[in-house]
Order: C-alpha cells, then sequence, then structure tokens
C-alpha cells in the first residue's frame, strides 16, 4: 500500500489510504448490512417531506405539477447518488461528503463543507423536532386535550417581514423532549438505533401505502388539470413554480447521505454501501409520487397549505380513522428522520474531531457502548434548544442550498479521484462514462449531478434575494453569522491543531481520540 500523500498549508488532502486505515482503527461496531442500509435511508428520507413539505410545495409553487417537482429533485439526487456510491465503495470513511472533500480539495475546504453540514444536520434536526411537536399537539386535538400554547410555541417568532423577535415566555418544551429521546436512543448505540429505525420505517411506510390504496379509489381526476397552473408572478406556479418546488422538495431527499455516514459501521462497505444509497433513493422516490398523485387528487391544490396536508387529504375520504392513522404515521415518520438525522450529525462530527478540527470530545466514544456519547450529547442539546427557541421554518432553504452546495462538492471529488488514481479498486464504478481532458476526467453522471444540484440552488438564492430586499434579512444575517463563526474556530483551532496538514507528527492521524489502541 502507498504511504498517504501529505500536503502542507490550507490545501493539505487526506489519502486513500488512510481513510481505510482509519475505518479498522476507529473503534465503532461494524454491525450494518445492505438491508439496515436500505432502511437507514428511507428512514432519513421519508419524513417532514411527505408529510408537511409536499402540501407546501403544490399549495405555493407547483400545483398538481408537484409530482414533476419530485421527478426532478428525484434525478438530481439519483446522479449524486451514484457518485456517493463510488466514493463509499472505493474509500469507506465515516463524514461522506466532508472526507470525500478533504480528500480531493483540501482542508480547507473539507472544514467549510464539515462546518456547513454540521448546520444543515443542526437547523433540519430543529425543525423536524418542531414539525413533531406540531403533529403531536393535532393528535391530542384529535381526543379533546389541548395543550398549553406556552408549552408548544418557540420563544421567538416571525412577524411582519419575518424578523425573529420575543414572543414572550413560551417555550416548546414537547420538541426538546423529543429531541431528548432522540439523543438517549444514538447514545445507546447504533445496534439498538438501527432496530428501532427499522420498526419506525416499517409502520410509516405502511401507513403511507395504505393512505394511498384508499384514497386513490376518491381521486377527482380534475383536481390534476391543469397539471401545470399558470404563472401567476414570480414563482408561484408555471415552469418557474415546478423549479421552485424542486428546490425546497430536495431538501427531503437527505437522508440517503446518512447511509454514507455509516461507512465505519458498516460489515461490508464496498458492497453494501452503493446498494443502500441507491435502493433508498428508488424507494423514497416512488413513495413520493404515490403519495402526491393521490393528495394533490385528493384536494385542490390550494388548500394543501397547512402543516397537517395529509391529514387533511385523509379526510376528505370521509374516513376519520384514516385521518388519524395518519397523524400517527406523521409521528413515527418525523420520529425517524430526526433520529437519522442526528446520527448523520453525530458523525460527521466524529469525523472532524477525529481529524483535529474540533475538540477531541466529538470523537471520544464511550468505553462500553462505543459511541460518541458527548459529541451526540453536545450537539443534540443544541439543536433541541433552537427547537424549543426558534421559529426554524425559516430556515428550511438555507439548509437545501447548503446540502446542493456539498452534494456538488462530492461529484468534483468523485471525478477528481478518478483522475488522479485510476488504479483504485471501484467496486461500483457510475454509468456513462466520461472522457479524459489532459490531466482531468469529466464523467457524465458527475457533471450531471454538478448542473443539476445548482439548478436546486438557483430558484432559492433568488428567492432569498428577494425576501432580503423586500426587508427580510434574518436568514442571510444567520448564515453570515454562522461562516463567520466558522473561519474563527479554525483560525484559532483546527488550523493550529490538525492531524492532516503540515503540523501532524507521524502516526498523529490514527493515533486520535476515538481510535481503539
Amino acid at each position: 500500500m502507498n504511504a498517504p500523500r501529505r500536503a502542507t498549508g490550507l490545501l493539505a488532502r487526506k489519502s486513500v489510504e488512510t481513510m481505510r486505515d482509519d475505518r479498522t482503527r476507529h473503534g465503532l461496531k461494524q454491525v450494518l448490512g445492505p438491508l439496515n442500509l436500505v432502511l437507514l435511508g428511507v428512514g432519513g428520507i421519508v419524513g417532514s417531506g411527505v408529510y408537511v413539505m409536499t402540501g407546501q410545495a403544490a399549495a405555493r409553487y407547483a400545483g398538481p405539477g408537484v409530482m414533476l417537482s419530485f421527478v426532478i429533485a428525484g434525478v438530481a439526487c439519483a446522479l449524486i447518488a451514484l457518485c456517493y456510491a463510488e466514493l463509499a465503495s472505493t474509500a469507506p470513511a465515516t463524514g461522506a461528503a466532508y472526507t470525500y472533500t478533504y480528500m480531493a480539495l483540501g482542508e480547507v475546504f473539507a472544514w467549510s463543507v464539515g462546518w456547513l453540514i454540521l448546520m444543515d444536520f443542526g437547523l433540519a434536526g430543529a425543525s423536524l423536532a418542531v414539525g413533531w411537536a406540531a403533529y403531536l399537539v393535532s393528535l391530542l386535538h384529535s381526543f379533546g386535550i389541548i395543550l398549553p400554547a406556552v408549552l408548544t410555541s418557540p420563544t421567538f417568532h416571525a412577524v411582519g417581514t419575518g424578523t425573529a423577535i420575543v414572543g414572550g415566555h413560551s417555550f416548546n418544551l414537547v420538541a426538546m423532549l423529543v429531541y431528548g429521546a432522540v439523543i438517549a436512543v444514538l447514545i445507546a448505540g447504533i445496534s439498538e438505533s438501527s432496530t428501532i429505525n427499522a420498526v419506525l420505517v416499517v409502520i410509516k411506510v405502511t401507513i403511507l401505502l395504505i393512505f394511498v390504496a384508499i384514497g386513490v379509489q376518491a381521486v377527482h381526476p380534475s383536481n390534476w388539470t391543469p397539471l401545470i397552473p399558470p404563472n401567476e408572478g414570480g414563482f408561484t406556479y408555471g415552469l418557474p413554480g415546478i423549479a421552485r418546488a424542486a428546490s425546497m422538495l430536495f431538501f427531503a431527499y437527505n437522508g440517503f447521505e446518512m447511509v454514507a455516514n455509516a461507512a465505519s459501521e458498516t460489515r461490508n462497505p464496498q458492497r453494501d454501501l452503493p446498494i443502500g444509497i441507491l435502493g433508498a433513493v428508488v424507494v423514497c422516490t416512488v413513495i413520493y409520487l404515490m403519495v402526491s398523485a393521490v393528495m394533490t387528487g385528493l384536494v385542490p391544490f390550494r388548500e394543501l397549505g397547512a402543516s397537517d396536508a395529509l391529514a387533511h387529504a385523509a379526510d376528505r375520504i370521509g374516513r376519520p380513522q384514516l385521518a388519524l392513522l395518519v397523524k400517527v404515521g406523521g409521528l413515527v415518520g418525523i420520529s425517524s428522520v430526526l433520529l437519522i438525522n442526528a446520527y448523520g450529525q453525530s458523525r460527521t462530527a466524529f469525523a472532524v474531531s477525529r481529524d483535529g478540527l474540533l475538540p477531541p470530545l466529538f470523537c471520544r466514544l464511550h468505553p462500553k457502548l462505543r459511541t460518541p456519547h458527548l459529541g451526540i450529547l453536545v450537539l443534540g442539546l443544541v439543536s433541541a434548544v433552537m427547537a424549543a427557541t426558534l421559529p426554524l421554518s425559516l430556515l428550511t432553504d438555507m439548509v437545501s442550498l447548503g446540502s446542493a452546495l456539498c452534494f456538488s462538492v462530492v461529484a468534483i471529488a468523485m471525478m477528481w479521484l478518478r483522475a488522479t488514481r485510476p488504479e483504485l479498486d471501484r467496486p461500483f464504478k457510475v454509468p456513462f462514462g466520461g472522457v479524459r481532458i489532459g490531466r482531468f476526467w469529466i464523467g457524465v453522471v458527475p457533471v450531471g449531478a454538478i448542473v443539476l444540484a445548482w439548478a436546486m440552488m438557483v430558484p432559492v438564492i433568488l428567492d432569498l434575494g428577494m425576501k432580503a430586499r423586500s426587508g427580510d434579512p434574518f436568514p442571510a444575517a444567520f448564515i453570515s453569522s454562522y461562516i463567520a463563526l466558522g473561519a474563527v474556530i479554525y483560525l484559532t483551532y483546527g488550523r493550529r491543531r490538525s492531524r492532516v496538514g503540515p503540523l501532524a507528527t507521524p502516526g498523529e492521524v490514527l493515533d486520535a481520540p476515538g481510535h481503539l489502541p
């Protein structure tokens, strides 16, 4: 095996050999097989995207054409998933996009991607916890139980132009408690988390299939006409609306990256990771298409803007028991996404910390459970507090924006590895080939993935720009502050303590906290 290539400065890179060696010494349990990985991906994907965002995308942007938006988002994610699959089979490593960027572009870019991913996971997890609390309130209301608003509302509220202001003494305790339960499950260990996730996935998919089977008998085909409503200005309907809805629904596919994050805990990653990644994307796309078709066939699209749109559609069938079942499914579905989202965040932090860019507590393993318990606890508490205090629906678009940027970097990393290390064993290769231009290898699939990922970002950027010009600075101010904090942490801590850059001593990468002696 060749020695890991050392680089200097901000562009210090991690070699494929180092990544493979890390996997054999990290100390995490290797217990996951292909079925576990598919369920992990489905658990991370099918949740708020189908229970909340499908209705909002249809009502605000695409109308019945939300089905086309799902196809566009699904194709983009499938191309990106193919790139993930090749990288995961070639160099399986915890950290996914972060680790691949470290290998291809260097340390400063890897830190930027890792820091962005941690934000995405944190905001997404907090938003999911808030959505879970809302579904619980709705379900309890069906039984005549009313929870006080002071315990189910955030401390800060979006009013007027969208700027967050203090809303009084409310505190979303329900959202915080559900995140606390997720923290406990993850600390218990991946075997236990995987079992719980498998049960939740089976329950929520079964409920969705029941909804489709019963609902398809009551659809009104006239609700699908016109499939693409005429544009009403901006991104409201028409082809611009289809594109805007696709960028919004792009967030709903984020879960497949969790499969790549499980590389260090997979028994045979070269074989099983591609199966898990691609299998999860295909299964979820089929589910999304069926549910969105039935939902828009049952209810006129303009009436689907509520947070419980799926339950609203079930009510139109005239079976109260089905609406109740859908609400239970919403709780189960969001619970599994919460679990997988928090898992992915903790494993990304584990990888970043193992490289010395974050404090060692994020990669220190529990002596018995063999999980990064302190990292899970710290990250979980931050997300739980955000869930209890912030109106994170304002930041959903920023999560999609960050995800699309990270996904495009993964495609670049895949092409870089093909160009610079053509001799590596690749159990899985992206289809349709490519051409070598000078020192570079340009592939059909990764280029398509980059183009579509950026196509997902453009509508979001334009929309956020219009909001900023209209007096809503909150999203821009939040992400600017977060980027500034990341730069400070890297320059004052990570750069000086990196175990990959020029200041690292021989063997330091392998002897980082979290590795077995």
